[in-house]
């Protein structure tokens, strides 16, 4: 049997976009699965406004879908841009990566990796950052990247707006 054929390609109409903000709304349920089920119709609509506004050209904002040979969406990673002095200038920060559970044994999250690195490098970012989920629930995902030469910097904080 013939192995999928896939492609990446930029979100860079309104159904790629709505397609990220739907994979993008599957990696926030995996994470923090949220049994209000009637919320997820809302959160659905909120994640499209915000995928819509941040993917429209003038945020440096980009994401990346992984499409079976049919054109269906199955993975996403979406990269901004961020410029540091630490980092020589400009980088690029990997905030979301996700790919649907049938399709994880493709090596399609490895491809959007490899896809984000050639897209990195066609603006001149100097790397790409990530961060990973908390451990140890999530050793699998900080595993992954680290196979796909990623290293500990140490862990990021947030504080909520």
């Amino acid at each position: 049997m013939a192995e999928p054929e896939f492609t990446i390609v930029e979100a860079n109409t309104p159904e790629r976009t709505r397609a990220a903000a739907m994979l993008v709304a599957s990696l926030l349920r995996e994470l923090a699965p949220d049994p209000a089920a009637s919320e997820n119709c809302d959160m659905d609509q909120k994640i499209e406004r915000v995928a819509t506004t941040l993917l429209n050209g003038q945020h440096n904002v980009w994401a990346l879908l992984a499409e079976t040979g049919s054109g269906e969406p199955v993975g996403v990673l979406t990269l901004n841009q961020c410029a540091a002095i630490y980092a020589g200038g400009p980088f690029g920060e990997i905030s979301e990566l996700y790919v649907a559970p049938e399709y994880r044994s493709a090596r399609l999250g490895e491809k959007l990796i490899e896809a984000a690195r050639d897209f990195g490098q066609n603006r001149q970012w100097t790397r790409l950052e990530v961060g990973a989920p908390e451990m140890p629930a999530w050793a699998r995902t900080l595993g992954f990247y680290r196979a796909r030469g990623f290293r500990e910097v140490g862990p990021r904080l947030k504080c909520e707006l």
